[in-house]
């Protein structure tokens, strides 16, 4: 008879997690009650699920509210009568319109008028009005219709401390101190559940109310199918199983031709036995959608790179969603579908970023609005945010706030921080509101309608109000639909090979890539600055360290990065059983069931198969249980313990076979060791070709891709170091220049020009009417005629003129500066009109001004961010007996001393949680210099900001990758503009 419960998916108004309202409605004797979330659908799906669980019949509704002020209750008949409240919602937060007094006309609903908001209206046969405990005073004195009165007992917290908590939540939401927060604005106290018993005595005056209240609740009932089985996504691309598979046989055939010059019979199998599960699972439209979400990037010349587990695929690989051949990789189809997985298939599909919005518009166009919409994510408070907000509340300062983010203990802090902090206990992880999934879209057979309600954000596309994980639970498999800059460097790199060599370059010829010579080499030594995952310090590093020449080894590398595997120790242990004949037969005595199992990878658990094959072959468990484990892992289901109900089961099952505890802990150390982070082949192996995809450009195109590189916001590190990187390959950098350059950076021939959008302050508009007057009028011939012909500011063609953009001119640029004042009137805004005939400014003779290249470094350093020239020919003074990059080989286990540009630090904490520290620097010829910081050298020795340092260490070597260990380092002073 509970008929109007939140929960905390009422937004800054509700205390109760799901499970927590289930627990109280069992505790205070109900066996019904209804869901009704304020202007939310979010805990629907949950709801219905759990309470089948406790044999508790929940009733589904909206609490329709302007703000606070309630305006009706919804209560759904059927599912139909779910999907008309959800539309009527949605309409109005489509539109952020507010709710009328009077409810719609609904078929399936029953509609629930507060007492308080009664005016007398005609009601209709499905229309009551609600009334609490506590009104029932007031009844004898009303003229209310008593045949359609029903009990309306809210329930919004559970105690005190949870009404305080619907007090901060609402002082949150309204932004305001809570002292100054109006009752109007809070529910009532008495928003609690009192028992089922006592509830019923409270309305014996008043049986036909008690009874009309149960009749309602027992006419209503929403269910949905839970389960694997349970697809609801689209069901047919072409309207039947038959045709979506005999296009899908069709596609493939298409595929085959282009993958395989001759494909042999293993390939063909391969294929059929796909087909089969695909169609047997109803999978075919799944595959489809991917196919024409991918034929229509083709169409528009977008690049992307399908990943995750679906690169387990052959028939993925053949209608090319992706580029991963599971044959040459050995990838078993079954880890991405078989009837023992719990969950659905997965493609993830990355687009450029410039790309992605239009691929969004697209899958909505092509599908329709009515069935599909983006998946939402719930942001919720966390500790920095949850003490911040609840600081703002309580009117602390914010330096205060800063000091109660950081606090250790309770110890000496006032009564106010107290209450922050114990507050900040109860709303930790509570729902804030509704953001969006990072890439999630539902393409459903059913309008969304049927499952929730929609909201619309910023982006401007309907927003299911529910996560991954509700989808999930009913079978709506989400199409992951991502944009990452890395693919947006390749698609421009081919374009600017093509304007600046006239190349044409097939970027998806994967089988040439892995066997090029070029290519090979450079990764075995690590050099892949600007390539997508192989650029950063540790990856480099790593690379080296494995000789990694070809694409199964960068394929492993690509996972054993990964902090689970890295941090667990397995990193190490695969490169030594990689390189060390004598470690592998180590390994393999010492389990020689487990080294077996994992062959390939030297016993070392690398990616997510390997769990499945070391929990199913090695402990025995069913292939269920051991995807089951799988899925565990993920930091996606976490929340829901399915990680450590297996534990049991692994030990017990491997304690039979006869394995010693201590062997069957460190295997499962392993397996924790990935929880969070671990990848399936298929996904390392798409990075994998990303990776050899930018290789390729690089290696052979190394100026155009660096121009691709610094107009797509670069990589891992600093645009300054692309632009050095493109001039190691013999590029010659101009600054921005009026007649050359772009918003980005363009190449001609061999020389770069960087784009108007590099220069910190320059306005968009400026450099875009720059472009163009120039591409409609021509080049601009000195300062004058560029004034003349674009309005412009002083203070923007200031700008211009010390980044070097009118160095074409040959006029220094103090003189320059001279003439723009004296065309330029500062206090009158510009005006650009025509002249019948051009009336120059007098031209005053003006003494020599000095200008050094020394004033261009400093110009650059704070327009540009770095210096166009050689760092190291600011530095003060001259450093003798130093070392070289090049001469590091020569010069093993001996101390030197070597001069550094940092470019990057990684800082990290030892096995004692003592803070350490990796540099990463360039040497004066534009060679890396790695460095490793111990504890007593980063205390003694710390990085003092960007610069050049005098670096003092042993010179050590670890499989091949040559540091130094740093005892000494300090940062060199610079010249100043003046010269000294």
């Amino acid at each position: 008879m509970l008929l109007n419960c939140h929960t905390y998916y009422s937004f800054g108004y509700g205390t109760l997690s799901t499970e927590d309202l289930l627990l109280e409605v069992q505790k205070k004797g109900y066996a019904s009650f209804a869901l009704t979330d304020i202007n939310n659908t979010s805990a629907v799906i949950d709801t219905i699920r759990l309470a089948k669980e406790k044999a508790l019949h929940v009733v589904i509704g909206i609490d329709f509210r302007n703000g606070v002020q309630q305006q009706y209750i919804g209560l759904a008949i059927n599912n139909l009568g779910y999907q008309e409240l959800n539309i009527h919602l949605s309409h109005h937060l489509h539109r952020d319109e507010k709710f009328d007094e009077i409810a719609p006309e609904f078929n399936h609903v029953f509609i629930i008028y507060p007492f308080k908001n009664y005016k007398g209206w005609s009601l209709k046969e499905n229309e009551f009005i609600g009334i609490s405990s506590y009104e029932l005073t007031k009844l004898p004195f009303s003229k209310l219709p008593l045949d359609k009165l029903v009990i309306l007992q809210p329930l919004t917290f559970i105690n005190k401390l949870q009404h305080n908590a619907h007090r901060l939540l609402r002082a949150i939401d309204l932004n305001t101190l809570l002292s100054k927060l109006s009752k109007t604005e809070e529910a009532p106290i008495h928003e609690t559940a009192m028992m089922e018993e006592d509830l019923v005595k409270t309305f014996d005056e008043y049986p036909h109310i008690i009874e009309r209240t149960k009749y309602i609740m027992s006419q209503c009932k929403v269910d949905f199918e839970y389960g694997k089985f349970a697809n609801k996504n689209l069901q047919f691309y072409k309207g039947s199983i038959q045709d979506d598979l005999a296009l899908l046989r069709s596609e493939c055939m298409v595929g085959l031709a282009y993958r395989y010059k001759n494909p042999g019979q293993n390939v063909l199998d391969r294929m059929e036995k796909e087909l089969e599960v695909i169609a047997q699972m109803k999978f075919t439209s799944y595959f489809l959608i991917n196919w024409d979400i991918v034929q229509y990037a083709h169409h528009k010349d977008f690049f992307h790179i399908g990943r995750g587990s679906g690169a387990n695929s052959l028939v993925a690989y053949l209608l090319r969603i992706t580029d991963v051949d599971p044959i040459d990789l050995d990838l078993y189809f079954e880890r991405f579908i078989n009837p023992f997985r719990t969950n659905p298939p997965d493609f993830d599909i990355d687009f450029s970023w410039t790309d992605r919005d239009d691929i969004t518009k697209y899958i909505f166009d092509r599908f329709g609005y009515e069935r599909t919409a983006l998946l939402a994510a719930y942001s919720t408070y966390q500790h920095d945010a949850v003490i911040r907000e609840l600081g703002k509340v309580f009117g602390l300062p914010a330096t205060e706030i800063d000091k109660l983010q950081s606090l250790k203990s309770y110890e000496g802090i006032d009564d106010i921080s107290k209450l922050i902090m114990q507050y900040s206990k109860v709303l930790h992880g509570f729902p804030s509101h509704l953001s969006i999934h990072s890439s999630g879209i539902l393409i459903s057979e059913a309008p969304i309608s049927t499952y929730s309600a929609t909201f619309m954000p910023p982006k401007g596309y309907p927003t299911a109000q529910f996560s991954m994980l509700e989808a999930e639970d009913i079978g709506l498999y989400k199409f992951d639909i991502l944009s990452q800059r890395g693919l947006g460097k390749i698609k421009d790199a081919v374009i600017i090979v093509k304007e600046n060599l006239g190349i044409d370059i097939d970027i998806h010829d994967i089988p040439k890539f892995k066997k090029d010579p070029i290519i090979k080499e450079n990764l075995s030594v690590g050099k892949c600055i600007g390539c997508f995952y192989v650029e950063s310090p540790a990856m480099r590093m790593l690379l080296a360290k494995l000789q990694a020449d070809d694409y199964l080894r960068l394929v492993a590398a690509s996972s054993i990065i990964r902090p689970g595997v890295s941090k667990s120790g397995m990193m190490r242990a695969y490169i030594l059983r990689y390189r060390n004949e004598n470690e592998r037969e180590k390994a393999r005595k010492e389990l020689p069931d487990l080294y077996k199992i994992l062959e390939e990878t030297y016993g070392v658990m690398v990616y997510q198969e390997d769990v499945i094959k070391v929990a199913h072959q090695f402990a025995g468990l069913s292939l269920a249980e051991a995807d089951y484990l799988r899925r565990g892992m993920s930091w996606k289901f976490k929340q829901r313990n399915e990680f450590h109900k297996i534990k049991e089961t692994f030990f017990n099952n491997c304690l039979a076979r006869g394995y010693v505890l201590k062997n069957i802990e460190d295997i499962w150390v392993q397996i924790e060791s990935f929880a969070n982070y671990a990848f399936s082949k298929g996904h390392s192996a798409s990075y994998a070709v990303e990776s050899y995809q930018a290789l390729y450009l690089k290696v052979h195109f190394p100026r155009e891709y660096m121009v691709a590189t610094i107009n797509n916001g670069g990589g891992f590190y600093r645009t300054e170091f692309y632009v050095h990187e493109a001039r190691m390959y013999d590029a010659t950098i101009i600054a921005p220049c009026i007649n050359h350059s772009f918003g980005h950076a363009i190449i001609k021939d061999k020389t770069i020009y960087l784009g108007f959008s590099m220069i910190m302050q320059l306005e968009f508009q400026t450099w875009q009417e720059i472009v163009s007057e120039r591409v409609l009028n021509g080049e601009f011939l000195d300062v004058f005629d560029f004034v003349r012909r674009i309005s412009i500011s002083l203070e923007q063609i200031r700008l211009l003129v010390r980044v070097g953009a009118f160095s074409f001119t040959g006029i220094g640029k103090k003189e320059l500066l001279w003439k723009v004042h004296q065309l330029i009137h500062p206090l009158k805004p510009p005006t650009k009109t025509k002249e019948l005939f051009e009336v120059k400014p007098k031209d005053f003779v003006l003494p020599p001004l000095d200008h050094t290249w020394i004033d261009d470094a400093y110009d650059e350093k704070e327009l540009l961010g770095f210096a166009l020239c050689n760092p190291f020919k600011l530095v003060k003074g001259k450093q003798e007996n130093t070392v070289m990059s090049k001469d590091f080989k020569q010069n093993l286990n001996k101390e030197v001393t070597v001069l550094g540009y940092l470019v990057t630090i990684k800082k990290t904490l030892t096995g004692k949680r003592e803070p350490m520290a990796f540099g990463t620097f360039l040497d004066s010829e534009g060679l890396w210099v790695d460095t490793v910081h111990f504890p007593n050298s980063i205390k003694s020795s710390p990085f003092r900001g960007p610069g050049i340092y005098e670096i003092k260490g042993k010179l050590v070597e670890e499989f091949d990758f040559i540091s130094i260990e740093v005892t000494n380092m300090k940062r060199l002073e610079n010249i100043g503009r003046e010269g000294k």
